[in-house]
């Protein structure tokens, strides 16, 4: 595009004046020379709309990814986003929508927040959840740092089940705030608890974990309860169609990615992360709460709460300084699990388990592939196999295939590949996907 000066000469002029400067380069005098670009930036001249149009479309005609059949997982899915909540998503009033701190102003995105909260409060089996956090990796450090703040100790217990880059986080926040995490090996799929071994603030666990195999969770939450720290499992909010609920089995947080409904794979982002806990924790809860009151004439209002006195504002009191969230793609999960309802999320559920048995059937049925492990899956399920994953991968990509996600080797497990099924995958992919598995890992 052409180029672009957001100030004038005369702004500028201003500017140095009040500054008590002669030019923009003694403004930058503080900086080291050795920081400094010597020639400047080595950017092209300016193009024209068509020709940046013209462009960014060559550009991305390279991008083969698009076009294939997606058997990839491991956190981002891809599901169906239906026309209709596209459509709600994208009107003018959420798309443009700001901060809602007036709420005699916001009434409409507060309330389709209250919505979202209370769908995630369900889904989670816990009875109070927050307006949305950046990620599932960021809402799982927001455990982490109540678990901290509720209970006093300062250990966590990681299982490895819990997805690599949400740990890799997880370990990044914990070396500011002084966490030690302990990290709990897989054995045939699931997590190995220790009996014994301290005292922790909270077990950190996946359902299904990264492997795809459903954890017990209630043996987990039995287990750090008489330790005396609480239970947080990083749930998959596709799952609560077919399992309990976490808080039903013993969770008192629960967080997850809530990409699956609503948000296309986008290439890794922005997505929406989900936080739930009991009603005890509701003061330490991170980001935005918001709650049903009633205006001066006695009409159902929305309104933010909890905001005067708690988290951000209580500064070094605080469990959390995150004070903002997601709320478009809240909006649109919130839509979405309406527009499914029920029985619809059941159906869903339901479809992924059934599509990923018959293509878990199929793969084990080729020889030299073998189950990674074998505690029951859901939507995912890890194969290990007579040749490097990522070359199956390289291979299958030329057959037309997102194949799945290499895994690296854990404490118990060799390498292996995660391969996931949605509803969207028909019998006649998972078919021509067994097939050209088959060639390619010969």
């Amino acid at each position: 595009m052409p180029d672009f000066t957001p100030h004038t000469d005369e702004e500028i002029a201003l500017m140095l004046e009040a500054c008590g400067l002669s030019s923009t380069e003694e403004l930058f005098t503080a900086i080291p020379e050795a920081l400094r670009l010597a020639g400047g930036l080595d950017m092209p001249d300016g193009l024209s709309e068509p020709d940046v149009v013209f462009e960014t479309q060559r550009l991305a005609a390279r991008n083969s990814g698009a076009d294939l059949v997606c058997f990839a997982g491991c956190g981002v899915y891809d599901h169906e986003v239906p026309a209709a909540v596209r459509r709600l998503a994208f009107r003018s009033e959420f798309v443009t929508a700001y901060t809602p701190y007036q709420p005699e102003v916001a009434q409409g995105v507060l309330q389709m927040l209250f919505e979202y909260q209370t769908l995630v409060s369900r889904l989670a089996g816990l009875k109070v959840a927050n307006a949305s956090l950046y990620d599932g990796a960021s809402a799982l450090v927001e455990a982490a740092n109540l678990a901290v703040a509720s209970t006093g100790r300062s250990t966590v217990w990681v299982s490895e089940g819990i997805h690599p880059t949400w740990r890799e986080v997880l370990r990044t926040y914990a070396k500011g705030t002084g966490h030690e995490l302990v990290s709990v090996p897989l054995r045939d799929g699931v997590t190995a608890w220790p009996d014994t071994g301290g005292e922790p603030a909270a077990v950190l666990m996946g359902q299904p974990n990264h492997l795809g195999c459903i954890e017990d969770v209630k043996a987990a939450a039995d287990l750090v309860h008489g330790l005396g720290g609480l239970c947080v499992v990083a749930a998959d909010p596709v799952a609560a169609g077919l399992l309990r609920s976490p808080g039903e089995l013993g969770a008192d947080v629960v967080v997850g990615e809530g990409q699956p409904f609503g948000t296309p794979m986008s290439f890794g982002g922005p997505f929406v992360g989900l936080f739930a806990t009991t009603l005890e924790q509701v003061r330490r809860l991170p980001g935005r709460l918001v709650g049903e009151t009633v205006d001066t004439e006695g009409r159902r209002a929305y309104v933010t709460t909890l905001r005067a006195r708690e988290q951000d504002i209580r500064r070094e009191k605080a469990s959390s300084n995150v004070c903002t969230n997601q709320t478009l793609i809240a909006v649109a999960f919130a839509i979405q699990l309406s527009w499914l309802g029920t029985s619809g999320l059941r159906e869903l559920a339901l479809r992924c388990a059934r599509g990923t048995r018959y293509c878990r059937e199929a793969l084990l049925a080729i020889d030299g592939v073998e189950p990674l492990a074998n505690a029951p899956v859901l939507r995912e399920f890890s194969l290990a196999l007579p040749v490097s994953p990522t070359t199956v991968v390289d291979r299958l990509a030329e057959e037309g295939f997102l194949a799945g996600v290499p895994l690296e080797a854990g404490t118990h497990q060799p390498e292996g590949l995660a391969v996931a099924v949605t509803e969207r995958r028909t019998r006649s992919e998972i078919d021509a996907f067994a097939a050209a598995f088959e060639k390619a890992v010969r």
